[in-house]
């Protein structure tokens, strides 16, 4: 599996962005996409997640009601629309696939496949 990741870019705070993740490859292999973060000296974290049947999501407290992730399977891409941007937003943002157990969809190390990152900067 391939991923594309693509949308980042410079915002001020209170702005929108999209972000797009589209796969390509052996894509019946995915059972869940997801997003995570990596902001300048600090530890990728797990942002949000979506199973690839049945739409079911997940979303770290802290873009609980600002940030949603949404699939298009047709074109095997998943989105992330973040809106109300904050900077402390500020981080690369990668996708990611895999197939892990439902306890575990907040785990680096339950996602196979990543694409690149692409950067969101917001700005105060």
């Amino acid at each position: 599996v391939q991923l594309q990741a693509s949308g980042g870019g410079l915002v001020q705070a209170g702005d929108s962005l999209r972000l797009s993740c589209a796969a390509s490859g052996r894509t019946i292999s995915i059972g869940t996409m997801a997003w995570f973060r990596q902001a300048p000296g600090k530890e990728r974290e797990f942002v949000a997640a979506v199973r690839w049947s049945g739409g079911i999501t997940d979303y770290a407290d802290s873009v609980k009601g600002r940030f949603t992730i949404f699939k298009d399977k047709a074109r095997n891409t998943v989105y992330l629309q973040m809106n109300s941007l904050k900077p402390e937003d500020t981080a690369v943002y990668s996708c990611a696939a895999g197939r892990p157990i439902t306890s575990a969809t907040r785990m680096l190390s339950m996602y196979a496949y990543w694409g690149q990152g692409t950067q969101v900067t917001v700005s105060s």
